[in-house]
């Protein structure tokens, strides 16, 4: 607040001020009030009137500070009204009123929308529990089938199984801090997880796998990361070319550790790869090969949010793509 923005705010009081001033100088010197005095008056009105001006300017502009620290430092913006001081005006007294009121409302709409969302989430989380029983039910069917019949529907309950799971990460990504467990961990025990959890899909798809120099500890929740490389490695089986290949790497960086997962896919092209990370993005190879949901760099991106992870992602198209985790500093 500046004060000529508050001297714009009330132009049109204080020219109605002014106005009235003007006459009441001309009916006085038609009265024969002589114009020394009259001259004087107008200059003891003329500091009168600048020094109420700057006074009350300067009352407003503490104000607007004070109520502008109190949201500042506020962790819930939304209950903003229930903590500013007491109005000292009617005027204010009956808007503050208004907007507690409003204020009120939009509170409990928010904890009706946080309770529905937490039920929604627990369902999530019992259903993805529950479903589990008739996939391991359907595996052990598998087992008397005929070896070509059995690695087909193996494959078909491994990408129903990545589905569920992806599921039920994104409901828990709302409250990541009921379900973190930051410890100390090998890169290469991630990567072994999230290789084995996937064998099936990636015997099936004939892509070759190659790690490199992964022997690196970093503190973060492993069965967190070993679900973002699952999404990585579900991606370059869908989008991949002639003789896949995908590898995982590390290389220290300072006090921080880079996991690169790359391969030689398809790509995505120049265009599309500002918008890999939005929702339901599915792009022209999603469109193209089907079966993309648009979900899966999005958890990647906002997971590796919650865990403190940098996630960036470079692809060329025609040649491959090259994702990078770099972890927080060991500390």
């Amino acid at each position: 607040m500046t004060f000529s923005k508050f001297i714009e705010d009330r132009l049109g009081r204080l020219l109605l001020h002014g106005s009235l001033v003007a006459g009441a100088a001309v009916f006085l010197l038609l009265t024969g009030t002589q114009p020394g005095i009259l001259l004087l008056l107008l200059l003891l009105w003329g500091v009168f009137f600048v020094g109420s001006q700057v006074i009350e300017f300067l009352r407003f502009r503490n104000h607007i500070r004070e109520l502008a620290s109190i949201l500042e430092n506020l962790d819930r913006k939304y209950l903003f009204m229930e903590c500013v001081p007491k109005p000292t005006t009617l005027q204010e007294e009956i808007l503050f009123d208004l907007m507690r009121q409003a204020g009120k409302s939009m509170v409990e709409a928010v904890s009706d929308a946080q309770a529905t969302t937490k039920e929604y989430r627990e369902y999530i989380e019992s259903w993805v529990h529950e479903i589990k029983t008739p996939i391991t039910a359907a595996r052990l069917i598998c087992r008397n089938t005929d070896e070509k019949t059995r690695r087909k529907l193996t494959v078909e309950l491994a990408q129903i199984e990545n589905h569920v799971e992806r599921a039920l990460y994104y409901a828990r990504a709302e409250s990541p801090e009921q379900d973190f467990l930051v410890r100390q961990i090998s890169l290469e025990d991630i990567a072994a997880e999230a290789l084995e959890h996937h064998r099936s899909l990636l015997i099936q798809s004939g892509l070759r796998v190659e790690t490199e120099n992964l022997a690196h500890v970093v503190y973060t929740d492993g069965k967190w990361v070993c679900f973002l490389l699952g999404q990585l490695l579900q991606n370059a089986v869908r989008y991949q070319g002639e003789q896949p290949v995908i590898t995982l790497s590390a290389k220290p960086l300072g006090n921080q550790v880079q996991l690169t997962v790359s391969d030689n896919g398809i790509g995505i092209p120049a265009h599309e790869l500002p918008r890999v990370f939005d929702r339901g993005f599915t792009g022209s190879n999603g469109r193209s090969r089907g079966g993309s949901t648009g979900m899966g760099l999005y958890l990647c991106r906002k997971l590796a949010d919650q865990l403190g992870i940098q996630l960036d992602i470079q692809s060329v198209e025609g040649q491959g793509t090259r994702v990078r985790f770099t972890f927080p500093a060991s500390h």
